[in-house]
């Protein structure tokens, strides 16, 4: 079965870190690209970052460009974001999922069921 879980998540205040895990199971984590999702109450899900099969190559939403690092470990098939410097309007359910490249959500095929992230002193 495929099955994406994510980790890390809670309550931070503004400019604190944070570092989400994605753990994958019951497929070969590198056929697949990773991209994290967030969706804000009220707000359509947007990507925030992707990383290809051998993490030889990133993309940032310009929203995180310079806070956010995504990269990968395929030898023990989990995905990571540090989320750096983090604003209040980062806070967001964030998702990770496995398909191909780039950050739209039409991209990918599985889906994690999601972790909170909540910026606020």
């Amino acid at each position: 079965q495929l099955q994406l879980v994510e980790s890390g998540g809670g309550l931070v205040q503004p400019g604190g870190s944070l570092r989400l895990s994605c753990a994958v199971s019951g497929f070969t984590l590198g056929y697949y690209a990773i991209g994290w999702f967030r969706q804000a109450p009220g707000k359509e899900r947007e990507g925030v970052s992707c990383i290809n099969w051998s993490g030889g190559r990133t993309t940032y939403a310009d929203s995180v460009k310079g806070r956010f690092t995504i990269s990968r470990d395929n030898a023990k098939n989990t995905v990571y974001m540090q989320m750096n410097s983090l604003k209040p309007e980062d806070t967001a359910v964030y998702y990770c999922a496995a398909g191909s490249y780039g950050l739209g959500s039409q991209l990918y095929e599985y889906w994690g069921q999601g972790i909170q992230v909540t910026v606020s002193s």
